[in-house]
């Protein structure tokens, strides 16, 4: 039975709990919210890890070792004697084709190749890097291994920064903006006393 074949009747539709109908339902007087507190308001809600005020788990647990999760390098892994399977002699291998025919999930995380199972196969191997093992079997073959590093990104220095643009607007502004007219000037004072 398929859920398409569920009809009304069968109960394709659950009828919606109805709450605050009476002790009789099941779900009278406090609807399920209990007595008091702030759970029982209108519009509660707490962020996530919230245990009402005492420690709460992430912080009673003790804190231990290293993690580099946040910044390491993660490798698409292959072994050559997968290649040994899915390719044929003079063939050029790289991620991308890897990601084509299924061998790692995508094209987007740099390439490891490993040396475990045979290869007898002369196979154009680009990846970013090999293992000792892995580059003896494949050069052993007949086949070439070019190893592409991996690209760090850096900062352009060429181009100003963010602060510089704005200092340099700024300054720009202020050399093109008109220069403030100067107050006219006052006529001479006349002496006001007569003469004897």
């Amino acid at each position: 039975m398929m859920i398409h074949d569920i009809t009304k009747a069968a109960g394709r539709y659950k009828t919606r709990k109805r709450i605050g109908r009476g002790h009789g339902s099941g779900s009278g007087k406090t609807s399920g919210r209990g007595h008091k507190g702030a759970g029982s308001r209108a519009g509660h809600s707490h962020r996530p890890g919230f245990e009402g005020g005492q420690m709460p788990w992430a912080r009673r647990l003790p804190k231990r070792g290293f993690s580099n999760s946040l910044f390491r390098t993660d490798y698409h892994v292959l072994n050559v004697g997968s290649l040994e399977a899915h390719f044929e002699n003079g063939d050029d291998v790289d991620v991308t084709v890897l990601a084509s025919k299924g061998l790692v999930r995508n094209s987007k995380m740099p390439l490891k190749i490993l040396g475990e199972g045979e290869l007898t196969k002369s196979l154009n191997i680009t990846a970013t890097k090999f293992s000792r093992s892995a580059l003896e079997k494949i050069e052993g073959a007949g086949g070439s291994a070019t190893a592409v590093p991996l690209k760090k990104w850096t900062r352009d220095r060429t181009k100003p920064t963010a602060k510089a643009a704005r200092a340099a607007r700024a300054k720009g502004d202020a050399a093109d903006a008109p220069a403030p007219e100067a107050p006219p000037a006052e006529p001479p004072a006349q002496d006001t006393e007569a003469a004897d």
